[in-house]
C-alpha cells in the first residue's frame, strides 16, 4: 500500500497535494538553501497550514507552494522578519500574494549560500556597474570590498550600490561606517547563535541559520525605524 510519504504527489479532491519533501525539492530551485526543518518552522509561526492526512503527514497545496515561495522571498530580497511578512499576507484577498516589485538590482547574496565561484575582472565591472576606476580603487582602500582574488558578486553589487550614491555626494569615505556598523551587527548575531553555528550536530546548525534569517530581518527593521525617526527629527527642524 503506497503511503504519503512514499508518494510526493498526492491527488485530492481540491487538486494535487505535495509531501514536505517534495516541497523542500520545489523550493530548491530558487532558494537552495531551503530545508524541511526551515519549512517547519515556518509552519511553526503560522505562516502556512498545510493540511494533514488522519496519519500526521504534511499535504501542501499549490497555493501554499506560492505562499511559501512568497515568503522566501520578501526574507531574501526585502530582508523583511516573519512578523511583517505575516502582516503583508494577510493584508492579500485569499489566494494572492504581494506582485514582486521590479529589481533594480541583481537579488540580494544570502549568507546560507555557498560564497560565488565566479570573479569579474575590472573592465567587465566598470562596464557592469557604470562606475569609475578611481571609485573602485578607492572602495577596496577603505576596506569596502577586496580584489584581491578578483572581484565577486558581492563586491559587484556594492560597487554598483557605491556608484548610485555617489552621484547625491557620498564618497567611500562615508561608506566606512555602514562597514562598522556591519560589522558590529554581525559580531552581535554571532554572539547569540555561536553555540548552534558551531554544533555538530546538522540539526541544530540548520535550526541556528534559520534564527539568523529571522534576526537579520528583525535587525533590520530595527534600522530602518531608527533611520526614518532620526531622518523625521531632521525634517521636523528644517520646516
Amino acid at each position: 500500500m503506497t503511503t504519503v510519504s512514499e508518494n510526493p504527489v498526492v491527488r485530492e479532491q481540491d487538486g494535487p497535494t505535495l509531501s514536505i519533501g517534495a516541497i523542500c525539492d520545489a523550493l530548491k530551485v530558487d532558494f537552495p538553501t531551503i530545508s524541511i526543518s526551515k519549512i517547519r518552522y515556518l509552519e511553526d509561526q503560522k505562516l502556512v497550514s498545510p493540511k494533514r492526512t488522519p496519519g500526521g503527514y504534511r499535504l501542501f497545496s499549490s497555493n501554499d507552494l506560492e505562499r511559501l515561495r512568497t515568503i522566501l522571498r520578501l526574507q531574501r530580497d526585502e530582508f523583511l522578519p516573519l512578523r511583517v511578512i505575516r502582516a503583508e499576507l494577510d493584508a492579500q484577498p485569499a489566494g494572492t500574494f504581494p506582485a514582486t516589485p521590479a529589481q533594480k538590482h541583481a537579488t540580494r547574496p544570502q549568507f546560507g549560500e555557498p560564497l560565488p565561484s565566479r570573479t569579474y575582472g575590472i573592465d567587465e565591472v566598470l562596464e557592469r556597474t557604470g562606475a569609475s576606476a578611481a571609485l573602485v580603487r578607492d572602495l577596496e582602500e577603505y576596506g569596502l570590498i577586496s580584489g584581491a582574488n578578483g572581484l565577486d558578486e558581492v563586491s559587484l553589487q556594492v560597487i554598483q550600490a557605491a556608484a548610485e550614491l555617489a552621484q547625491f555626494g557620498v564618497q567611500p569615505r562615508h561608506l566606512r561606517q555602514f562597514h562598522t556598523a556591519a560589522e558590529r551587527e554581525a559580531g552581535l548575531l554571532e554572539q547569540l547563535l555561536t553555540t548552534g553555528l558551531r554544533s555538530r550536530n546538522p540539526d541544530r546548525r540548520a535550526e541556528a541559520m534559520t534564527a539568523l534569517e529571522e534576526l537579520t530581518g528583525l535587525v533590520g527593521n530595527m534600522r530602518q525605524l531608527l533611520l526614518v525617526a532620526e531622518l523625521r527629527a531632521i525634517a521636523d527642524k528644517a520646516s
